[in-house]
């Protein structure tokens, strides 16, 4: 409640006060604190009544968005082998995991690079990327020497926005997701992220029309759809009982940021 609300509130309190005493007694005194604090509630009930502006979506969750199956390694995998798989998946880095399938580590390429280049005929040129890392004995290059640990890892039932700030604060492509137990369950990539957050008003256009033509094949060509920035505009005649319902229809879908009517009854 802001400054002048609190004033109004006590204002109107203060109005229903009987004024023919300078000091109240206790029970005038018991009816104006009540009155004050009825006011005060009344108006806090109606700033939440009012209706918010609808925020962009925000209910997906990691677990719409992952891509599984999720290729992975073991701990006990050679480098050779961690090299072939990141090639055959096209990918830079693989979540390490134990027999229960639980994320120990991740292994990436760069991790790949800096021992095969420590095993260079360069070592001048190399010698700085060996000190920064931890020594790996030779023949002992497994996913478990050469991962990073702990994992940066997300929740499958995290929501989008805050898995995006993750990847956005830690600038990883891909984040291995996982249950609450720590068992690998898919992988989600950046891109897969800020795609699900950018709003495409075209998208939304073609599943408002998709709708339409579903559930009001007889308005699907007198009503004009149009979009920006999530608010869909309908524009047409309809039959007076599919006004309501077609209206109700779009502004339920998740997509749909606000709705402007536009629509008009058609006789017959």
């Amino acid at each position: 409640m802001n400054e002048h609300e609190k004033h109004s509130a006590g204002a109107e309190a203060r109005r229903g006060v009987p004024g023919r005493a300078s000091v109240p007694d206790e029970p005038l005194r018991q009816d104006a604190l009540m009155r004050y604090l009825g006011a005060v509630a009344a108006v806090s009930a109606a700033k939440a009544a009012r209706p918010a502006a609808r925020a962009p979506r925000t209910d997906l969750l990691v677990r719409d968005l992952m891509a599984v199956p999720h290729p992975s390694v073991t701990a006990d995998t050679p480098l050779p082998d961690i090299a072939r798989a990141l090639s055959e998946h096209g990918i830079g880095s693989l979540p390490v995991v134990d027999t229960d399938d639980r994320v120990l580590g991740v292994v990436s390429e760069a991790d790949l690079l800096a021992v095969v280049a420590a095993q260079a005929h360069r070592p001048s040129t190399v010698r700085r990327l060996r000190d920064t890392r931890p020594a790996v004995e030779p023949g002992k290059e497994t996913a478990e020497a050469l991962m990073t640990s702990p994992a940066i890892t997300v929740l499958a039932d995290t929501a989008v926005p805050e898995a995006a700030w993750l990847v956005a604060l830690t600038r990883l492509k891909r984040l291995p997701v996982t249950e609450a137990d720590g068992r690998l369950v898919g992988t989600v990539e950046r891109h897969t992220l800020l795609d699900a957050l950018l709003q495409d008003d075209a998208a939304v256009r073609e599943g408002v029309e998709g709708r339409v033509r579903e559930l009001f094949p007889e308005a699907a060509d007198t009503v004009e759809v149009t979009v920006r920035e999530g608010v869909v505009r309908l524009r047409g005649p309809v039959a007076g009982d599919d006004a309501a319902r077609l209206l109700a229809e779009v502004k339920g879908l998740d997509v749909v940021t606000a709705v402007i009517d536009e629509l008009t009854v058609r006789d017959g």
